[in-house]
């Protein structure tokens, strides 16, 4: 098994596997051609619950460990990284409230994602992505009210989202420690969505631009105190960056199988190219390096449900992760030879998803920063 999980999570696992099969591994090919924003697909897995799987069990959630989920979340990945992404970015849409917001954020937020609500999380902005501390969106408190003015981008459901967790500046004098961070509502006068990204990869997923002009919310929906947006903002990340090890695992998990299962049928000089010994040695790096991310990304999370320090683990299980998701893409690629570089084919758009786990939630350079400053300290 490639996680060490719990009976309720085996059991689970099965019902996901059975989903994915039925109702997003095939159907996710004509939305990675058109783009489309698959409404269907995300009715019926609400329906099933797995968009509500990191609410914690005190707020009516299931009570799953963070490595039972994972499991879970993986095998969403090899269906499709662009929905498991979408599932996952509600998950860290809720991470600043479940970090800084008190009892009555807290259950709001939950209790929305229970009901089927998608969360999103706004930080990037066009002058501001790996560097956020660069940001120009702004909240101005106004009586019992703060007023946001700003636009963010590159927001993974944006487009789809019910709750936004929104970092904006309180002080612009001091710059990311004068960021705050508030919740902000679907339906508020003043938020809107602009730009629609056609994305290479992930394609089942919404990306898009989150626009706030003259937005008016309550001050009660300041997450924690003033000026503790981005140290909340980085926290979120700190977790979130495993979840995207998680499903770039999945991709390179896909991506051996198709390349496992192609070479079985590929006859060349009278024989399938699996009995090659070339290929035995290509099949079994690709497993060295799927089976060496995993455990990162099971040891991250691990000391993270245990309460112990995860900032560089997760860093480093996100970054390897996403290297190798692109490496045994690449290499699954190869196996199918011409075929592999046709859409008829799924490799090619393996490829295309996993480029992006190298980029968002910080991106590789970035991490091997955070790692770096890790050991120097």
């Amino acid at each position: 098994m490639p996680y060490i999980i719990s009976e309720e999570a085996r059991d689970l696992l099965s019902d996901v596997k059975k989903f994915c099969d039925n109702e997003v591994r095939e159907q996710a090919k004509e939305f990675d051609k058109t783009g489309e924003w698959p409404k269907e697909m995300y009715d019926k897995a609400i329906e099933q619950g797995y968009t509500a799987l990191e609410v914690p069990e005190e707020y009516g959630g299931v009570g799953l460990s963070r490595v039972d989920i994972a499991a879970l979340m993986e095998e969403m990945a090899k269906a499709d990284a662009g929905f498991a992404t979408t599932v996952s970015a509600s998950g860290l849409g809720m991470k600043p409230v479940l970090i800084a917001g008190n009892d009555e954020q807290k259950r709001r937020v939950c209790e929305k994602i229970l009901e089927g609500s998608f969360a999103a999380f706004c930080l990037t902005e066009p002058g501001a992505g790996s560097d956020p501390g660069a940001g120009k969106t702004t909240a101005v408190k106004d009586g019992d009210s703060y007023i946001l003015n700003g636009r963010k981008c590159f927001i993974t459901n944006g487009a789809v989202a019910d709750v936004y967790l929104v970092a904006a500046l309180t002080n612009k004098e001091l710059g990311m420690k004068g960021m705050s961070m508030f919740l902000v509502e679907s339906g508020t006068p003043g938020l809107s969505t602009g730009n629609h990204e056609d994305k290479m990869g992930i394609r089942c997923s919404n990306t898009c631009d989150v626009v706030f002009d003259d937005c008016r919310i309550p001050a009660e929906n300041l997450i924690g105190k003033e000026g503790d947006g981005f140290k909340i903002a980085m926290q979120t990340l700190d977790q979130a960056r495993t979840w995207m090890g998680c499903l770039a695992t999945g991709i390179a998990q896909r991506a051996m199988e198709e390349a496992v299962a192609y070479a079985k049928e590929r006859i060349q000089f009278g024989k399938p190219i699996i009995k090659n010994q070339a290929m035995h040695f290509k099949i079994a790096d690709m497993e060295i390096k799927i089976e060496t991310a995993r455990q990162m990304v099971a040891h991250a999370l691990t000391k993270m449900d245990l309460g112990l320090p995860y900032s560089m683990e997760s860093a480093i299980a996100k970054c390897y992760a996403s290297d190798i998701a692109m490496q045994v893409a690449s290499e699954a690629i190869q196996v199918f030879g011409g075929y592999g570089y046709s859409r008829e084919y799924p490799v090619e758009k393996l490829l295309r998803d996993a480029k992006i786990f190298q980029i968002f939630e910080g991106t590789n350079e970035i991490l091997r920063i955070v790692v770096g400053n890790n050991i120097v300290k």
